[in-house]
């Protein structure tokens, strides 16, 4: 009786250790997918590109920023306009909390060399970017900058 109770304690070890070392390759793949999806928001932001921002942002996109509370028909008309002029970026430290199968938060650094109507955008920040998966697609559903020291 003691050979089998060890015979099952050792097979459920090795399972919860298996599965653990699965979900960890599918984490840092999100990570991997949606680092990237902020990076070409990024060089979209850069590059007045607002049909990026249309297929990119949720429907009930909220985003905070250092004037207030915006929508996704704000940020893509906005983006899309000559208002901002993005110089340099450059985006780091990203960490990522999944939490559930649909909803994660990207979190990174960020600095930038940026004005809107020539007033000079706050830099460096601190990035949350949360993602929703819909319809089989990760879309941003609220973006936040916090300001940081230097």
């Amino acid at each position: 009786m003691k050979q089998f109770a060890l015979v099952v304690l050792i097979i459920f070890a090795l399972v919860n250790f298996v599965s653990g070392q699965k979900s960890q390759p599918r984490k840092n793949d999100l990570k991997r997918t949606l680092m990237e999806l902020e990076k070409r928001s990024w060089e979209a932001w850069k590059n007045h590109d607002g049909k990026f921002f249309e297929q990119f942002l949720s429907e009930d996109h909220v985003e905070v920023g250092f004037g207030g509370v915006t929508n996704k028909a704000t940020v893509v008309s906005g983006v899309a306009s000559p208002v901002c002029l993005v110089k340099s970026y450059a985006i780091d430290k990203f960490e990522l909390v999944r939490f559930d199968e649909s909803t994660a938060l990207l979190t990174y650094h960020a600095e930038q060399d940026t004005t809107c109507n020539g007033q000079v955008v706050p830099s460096p920040v601190w990035v949350s970017s949360l993602y929703l998966k819909r319809h089989g697609r990760w879309l941003n559903a609220l973006y936040q900058q916090t300001q940081t020291r230097k």
